[in-house]
C-alpha cells in the first residue's frame, strides 16, 4: 500500500471519531447551561422569600437593583468556574486529534483514546459536583469561638481602663458583668499540687476566665516551643517533586535577551562607595595596620593611676611617715626629753614606747650610723610585700539608718515604769510570788520557811504559814471560785486554803481539800508508790509527799490538775495530780535530759517540758511529741507561754531571752541579750501585749510583744523599760516576777527579802 492510500485510510478512520466528540461537547454544554440556570432560579426564589420576610423596606422603587437575570445569560463566579471547567473538558477532548502522537500511532491507540475521552467526561461532571460541595461547606462555620459568645463586652478598648473596676462590661439588660475572684498565689499553688491537670489551665485576660487546653493543643504548643512544625503529620523534609517535564523539551523556559542592567555599573553601589571614601577622608574609618602592643611589665607601685594595667587593680603603696622636727640632727631644746622622761619610757609597754628618742649633734658629720636602719628597711619591705592587693569599697552608711524603725514608747503605753509599793515582812530572800485571778491578793514564799498572803492595794499581810523549810515555789489556783494555794517545800507539796473567798467558795474549797484515806486498788497502786496523799491538819489542807525534792508547781487552766517537777526524779520527774479524784500519774513520755520547768498550754491539752538545752511539747490526749524547740543557749532557767498559745519565751542562765514562734520554726524568732547575769524568771501578761524578764543583776526588763492574728505578719518586739530598785544579796538579785492579771503592773521578788510593785 502506498503512502497516499495509507493517508486516506487514516483520514476515513478519524472522521467518525470527530463527529462523536462534537456530539459529546454539545451534550456537555447543554448540561452545564441547564444546571446553571436551575441554580440561578433557586437563588432568586430564596432572595424573594428573604425580602418578603424582612421587616425592612428593600427599596422596590428602584427597579434596576432588583432586576433578575434573563434565562439565556449567566454571570458571577459560578459561571466563570463552569466555563473554565468546560474549556478544560474541551481541551481534553480535542487533545485526541491528529496532533497528538499517541492518538494516531496504531489501532490500539485509537481504542485507548476513546476510553480516555469517556473518563474525561466523567471527571468533568465530578469536578462540577466537587465545586458545588465546596461552596456548601464554606457557608458553614466549624469554629468554637462562633458558638460561645465572648464574655467581655467592653469592645475594642484597652483592658487597663477596667483594671481598678469590679466589672468587665455590661450585659443586654445593662447590668454589670462582675469580674471573677482571682486566686491568691498560695491558693493557686495548692490547686496545682492537688490537681494534676492544673498546668493545662491558662488565664484568658480578655474574657476573665480560665481555659483548659486539650491534649492536642498542648502538643501543638510544645512543638512550637521546640521550633518544630505545629502539626506532626507535616514533613518539612519531603522529597522534591519536579512538576516540569524536562524530557523532550525543544525550547528553554526563557529565551529573553540579557537585560542592559547586567552590563552597566549600579548607581546605588557607586553611592555607597562614595560614602565610604568620604568617611575615610574625614577619619571616621581608620585602618590600623599594626595593633598597639601592651607592655608585659609595669611598675607595681607606680603613682600613675591612669595607665592601663593588666590583672590586678592598681593600689598605691602605703607611704612612710615623713620625718619631723624631733628627728633632726640638731632639734630644738623642747624636743629633747629629760633623763626622767627617758627613764619613764622604760616603764611603758613596748607598743606604747616611742621608737625614736631625739638627740642633739653639733654638726652633721657627728651623726653616727642609725642603729635601726636595717630593721626599719626590712619592715618597710614587709609592708610592701604583704600589703593586700584588693581594693575595698567602703560604703558610707549612717549607723542610725541600720537600726530597725520601732514605734514610739509613748504610743505603747500603758506599761509599768514607777515603783509604787513595797511588801515587807519576809526575813529571807523571796523565791517565788503568785497572783490571784481577781488581782486582789498575791502569795509569796521565802527561804525563811514562811508563806504569806498580801493585799495588793494596801500591802497588808493577811495570812502567814510557817512550813519550817525553804519555799521553792508558790502557785495560786487560776479559778476565782477556788482559793487554793500550792506550795513546794522540800519533798512535799502543800495544798492550803487561803480563805479569801466568800462562804460558797469557802465550802467548795474545803470540800476539795478534804481527804479520806481509801483502800489501795490496782488502779492507784502506781500513784501510791509515786506520791503519798494525806491530810495536813496542822496547816489545814492536803500534803503530797514525793520521793524527791520538788522545785516547780504549775496549775492547769481548769484548776483541777496540778503538775509538779522533781529534777532528780528521772522518769518520774514530771507528775500530774488530779485534785477532785486525789490521783497522781506521770506523763507517758520519756524525759530526755534534766527538766528545769514545766508549763501548761492556755487553751489546749498540751504540756511544755523545758530541759537545760531544749523545750519539748507533748500532746497529753494523743500522747505524742508535737514539737521540739531548740533554744541554742547554755542552760534554760525559766519558761512562759503566751495567752494565745502560739508563742513561747525562754530565759537562760547566760542572760539571753529567746522568743519562739511555734508556727514559724523550732529555732528562736528573736534572741535578746539584755541581762548581764542569769535570768531567773520570765512572764507574759494575760491581757496586755507585755512580757518581762528578771535577772540576778537586780534589774527587770519590760518589753512590748504584740502578736498579730495575721499569720503573715511577724510579732512586734520593742524594749520599753528597765526597772531597778532591788539590792543584791549573796550574789543574787531579782528572783521572780509576775504581772497583775488585770492591770499593767509588775510584781518583783528580790533576794533582799522585798516584794515591789511597779505601776504605770
Amino acid at each position: 500500500m502506498g503512502k497516499r492510500e495509507r493517508k486516506e485510510a487514516i483520514g476515513s478512520s478519524q472522521k467518525p471519531k470527530n463527529e462523536n466528540e462534537r456530539k459529546k461537547i454539545e451534550i456537555l454544554k447543554d448540561k452545564n447551561i441547564e444546571g446553571t440556570l436551575s441554580r440561578i432560579k433557586e437563588a432568586e426564589e430564596t432572595a424573594a422569600e428573604s425580602s418578603d420576610d424582612s421587616p425592612f423596606d428593600s427599596g422596590s422603587d428602584d427597579g434596576d437593583d432588583d432586576e433578575s437575570l434573563p434565562e439565556g445569560e449567566f454571570t458571577g463566579s459560578e459561571s466563570v468556574s463552569e466555563l473554565s471547567l468546560l474549556s478544560e473538558d474541551e481541551e481534553d477532548i480535542y487533545s485526541g486529534d491528529g496532533d497528538n502522537p499517541r492518538a494516531g500511532s496504531d489501532d490500539d491507540g485509537h481504542g485507548s483514546g476513546g476510553s480516555a475521552s469517556d473518563d474525561d467526561n466523567n471527571d468533568g461532571e465530578g469536578k462540577l459536583d466537587e465545586s458545588e460541595d465546596s461552596r456548601e461547606v464554606l457557608e458553614e462555620s466549624d469554629s468554637s469561638e462562633d458558638e460561645v459568645a465572648p464574655r467581655n463586652t467592653i469592645g475594642d478598648v484597652p483592658l487597663k481602663w477596667y483594671k481598678d473596676e469590679e466589672h468587665i462590661g455590661y450585659d443586654l439588660s445593662g447590668k454589670k458583668i462582675k469580674k471573677k475572684e482571682r486566686q491568691s498565689k498560695l491558693d493557686s499553688f495548692l490547686a496545682s499540687a492537688d490537681d494534676s491537670k492544673n498546668w493545662r489551665k491558662i488565664y484568658d485576660e480578655y474574657n476573665d476566665e480560665e481555659v483548659e487546653l486539650t491534649k492536642a493543643e498542648t502538643k501543638l504548643v510544645s512543638r512550637l516551643l521546640k521550633g518544630k512544625a505545629p502539626h506532626a503529620e507535616f514533613d518539612p523534609y519531603a522529597p522534591y517533586v519536579d512538576w516540569f517535564a524536562w524530557d523532550g523539551a525543544k525550547h528553554p523556559l526563557s529565551n529573553a535577551p540579557e537585560p542592559k542592567r547586567r552590563f552597566i555599573a549600579s548607581k546605588w553601589e557607586s553611592n555607597m562607595v562614595l560614602r565610604y571614601v568620604r568617611a575615610i577622608r574625614k577619619g571616621l574609618i581608620k585602618f590600623d595596620d599594626k595593633p598597639k602592643e601592651e607592655p608585659r611589665f609595669y611598675a607595681l607601685w607606680d603613682d600613675d593611676s591612669t595607665a592601663d594595667r593588666q590583672g590586678l587593680a592598681y593600689i598605691p603603696a602605703p607611704k612612710p611617715k615623713l620625718p619631723g622636727h624631733d628627728e633632726s640632727y640638731n632639734p630644738s631644746l623642747e624636743y629633747i626629753p629629760t633623763q626622767e622622761e627617758v627613764n619613764s619610757y622604760q616603764l611603758m609597754f613596748e607598743e606604747d614606747r616611742p621608737k625614736y628618742i631625739p638627740k642633739q649633734f653639733k654638726s652633721l658629720r657627728g651623726v653616727p650610723a642609725y642603729e635601726k636602719a636595717v630593721q626599719e628597711t626590712f619592715d618597710r619591705c614587709l609592708d610592701l610585700y604583704l600589703c593586700p592587693r584588693v581594693r575595698k569599697k567602703r560604703i558610707n552608711i549612717d549607723p542610725e539608718s541600720l537600726k530597725p524603725k520601732l514605734p514610739s514608747r509613748k504610743d505603747l503605753k500603758p506599761y509599768p515604769t514607777t515603783r509604787y509599793l513595797e511588801y515587807k515582812g519576809h526575813r529571807g530572800p523571796v523565791t517565788s510570788i503568785s497572783t490571784e485571778p481577781t488581782g486582789q491578793w498575791i502569795a509569796s514564799g521565802s527561804k525563811d520557811g514562811t508563806v504569806r498572803i498580801w493585799e495588793v492595794e494596801t500591802g497588808r499581810c493577811l495570812r502567814i504559814w510557817d512550813l519550817g523549810d525553804a519555799i521553792e515555789e508558790v502557785a495560786l489556783n487560776p479559778l476565782p471560785a477556788l482559793s487554793i494555794l500550792a506550795v513546794a517545800v522540800g519533798h512535799d507539796v502543800f495544798l492550803l486554803d487561803t480563805r479569801v473567798g466568800n462562804d460558797e467558795e469557802q465550802e467548795n474549797t474545803e470540800e476539795l481539800l478534804h481527804f479520806e484515806p481509801q483502800e489501795t486498788t490496782n488502779n492507784n497502786d502506781i500513784s501510791a508508790s509515786i506520791v503519798d496523799w494525806c491530810q495536813d491538819d496542822k496547816h489545814g489542807g492536803i500534803r503530797l509527799k514525793h520521793f524527791k525534792a520538788v522545785s516547780k508547781v504549775e496549775w492547769h487552766r481548769k484548776g483541777d490538775y496540778l503538775s509538779t517537777l522533781a529534777p532528780s526524779g528521772e522518769s518520774r520527774s514530771v507528775l500530774i495530780h488530779q485534785l477532785s479524784k486525789k490521783l497522781t500519774q506521770r506523763i507517758p513520755f520519756k524525759t530526755k535530759g534534766i527538766p528545769v520547768s514545766t508549763a501548761f498550754h492556755p487553751t489546749r491539752s498540751i504540756i511544755f517540758t523545758a530541759t537545760k538545752k531544749n523545750v519539748r511539747v507533748y500532746d497529753l490526749l494523743k500522747q505524742k511529741l508535737v514539737k521540739k524547740l531548740d533554744a541554742g543557749v547554755r542552760e534554760i532557767s525559766s519558761i512562759s507561754i503566751h495567752p494565745a498559745g502560739d508563742n513561747v519565751i525562754v530565759g537562760s542562765k547566760d542572760g539571753k531571752l529567746c522568743w519562739f514562734d511555734m508556727d514559724l520554726s523550732s529555732r528562736p524568732y528573736k534572741v535578746l541579750k539584755c541581762h548581764s547575769k542569769d535570768i531567773t524568771g520570765v512572764a507574759y501578761h494575760r491581757s496586755y501585749p507585755l512580757f518581762a524578764s528578771c535577772s540576778d543583776d537586780c534589774t527587770a526588763y519590760v518589753f512590748h510583744g504584740m502578736v498579730y492574728s495575721d499569720l503573715n505578719q511577724n510579732p512586734l518586739i520593742v524594749p520599753l523599760e528597765i526597772l531597778r530598785g532591788h539590792a543584791s544579796a549573796d550574789g543574787r538579785g531579782v528572783l521572780d516576777c509576775k504581772f497583775h492579771p488585770r492591770q499593767p503592773w509588775l510584781f518583783t521578788a528580790g533576794a533582799d527579802s522585798l516584794i515591789k510593785l511597779y505601776c504605770h
